[in-house]
């Protein structure tokens, strides 16, 4: 194990605040108690767990009532969607994205083998949906709209206000996975279209395992884990306290830094993408430079392997990624990036730089002073520089092979 990296893949995952850890530690030793118990011991850690309620309710301009926990973003996803069917089992299509995570579009599949209709909105070569195919897809039979806040790939944000406008048109229940988005877009639910959110703790500095998922006053909601009480019988369980006191802590970070450390985070990231930009030949930006997360740049290189960039920078200690954690060992390009329609001579050398507030200009720095020669040694390796068929024909032959 190395004991320090220059860490660029916080779209991954996060580094868990020391503030966080701390506040964190007791739950795991001296306050040991059930929330539920009737006795003080355990009353007290429920005074805490519906204090770590409020600061996360306050980041999401949300009412602490509407907050359920759950144990990560995958969770809430799956219990927002299934819950929207639920409670509305005489609607039989769903609307969402061809970018959306898998957490989403597995879901939506599986439905499809159970009678349930789908539409996956495309996007275009930026990255963003057209909201008149939105509009063209919703009907009296839509029961759900479920659409990404921001895409962990690209970063791209999506026109959140916008669709959910058209969504309540039609009637229909509007869920966002907003897990890449919240600790890095203000957030005011109180004055939203959403009716469901979805966020993860390991994103915004909090320890894995632990999610929630905001479900707006009002809107009927089937539990998804059935048990207990806990939860006002909305997710059974016993509460994983510890974690819950790390994500209030974490959201309350969260308000503090969230300004300050989108621009910090936006001119490192500007820095970074300007230079290699302009040092290395063949290379872009993936998504629309305009609407998109602070902290994200995806860039492709052209005719080299994502993998074989991701190696040699680990080689200096330098972490990023070819796309998303969760699809990582697989032989096939992006499903974001192939949904957009880029060339495979783009669509193989992709990587994401994602940054956090503990990203230095010196760590940047570094980056960019190794990155030249990676992708220059990498490209003298390859036969197929600047032979577009050839390439393209390699990577067919390699797909056809697994």
């Amino acid at each position: 194990m190395q004991n320090s990296c220059i860490y660029l893949d916080n779209n991954a995952t996060t580094k868990v605040d020391p503030e966080v850890v701390e506040v964190m530690l007791p739950y795991l030793t001296e306050y040991y108690g059930n929330p539920s118990s009737m006795h003080t011991f355990g009353g007290q850690v429920g005074k805490a767990v519906k204090t770590a309620r409020e600061q996360l309710a306050a980041l999401l301009g949300a009412d602490e009532s509407e907050i359920i926990y759950t144990s990560c973003g995958t969770e809430g996803d799956n219990a927002a969607i299934r819950a929207a069917l639920l409670a509305q089992p005489d609607k039989r299509h769903i609307i969402t994205t061809q970018v959306e995570h898998p957490a989403v579009l597995n879901v939506c599949k599986q439905l499809e083998t159970q009678g349930y209709s789908v539409t996956y909105l495309s996007v275009n070569g930026q990255g963003q949906i057209d909201l008149n195919e939105l509009e063209a897809s919703l009907t009296g039979n839509t029961a759900l709209v479920t659409i990404m806040y921001a895409n962990n790939e690209i970063g791209v944000v999506f026109p959140i206000e916008q669709i959910g406008l058209r969504v309540k048109e039609h009637g229909a229940l509007f869920h966002v996975d907003a897990v890449q988005a919240v600790g890095k877009i203000p957030l005011n639910m109180k004055n939203s279209t959403v009716d469901m959110l979805t966020i993860s703790g390991h994103k915004i500095h909090a320890p894995k395992g632990i999610g929630a998922l905001y479900v707006r006053r009002g809107v009927r909601f089937r539990p998804f884990l059935i048990g207990g009480h806990q939860e006002r019988g909305r997710r059974a369980g016993t509460e994983n306290v510890p974690a819950i006191i790390a994500l209030g802590k974490a959201a309350e970070l969260e308000m503090l830094h969230l300004e300050e450390a989108t621009k910090r985070e936006r001119r490192l990231r500007d820095r970074l993408e300007k230079t290699l930009l302009a040092t290395i030949p063949n290379c872009e930006v993936n998504g629309d430079i305009t609407q998109r997360l602070p902290n994200t740049t995806n860039i492709g290189f052209k005719y080299i392997e994502g993998e074989a960039i991701l190696l040699s920078l680990n080689k200096y200690g330098i972490c990023a990624s070819s796309g998303s954690a969760c699809t990582s060992g697989s032989l096939e390009p992006s499903h974001v990036l192939r949904a957009m329609g880029l060339p495979y001579t783009t669509l193989h050398g992709s990587i994401r730089f994602s940054l956090c507030r503990y990203t230095t200009d010196a760590e940047i720095d570094q980056v960019i002073a190794v990155m030249p020669e990676i992708v220059e040694r990498l490209r003298a390796l390859s036969p197929f520089k600047n032979d577009e068929a050839g390439w393209l024909q390699a990577q067919e032959q390699t797909l056809a092979h697994h």
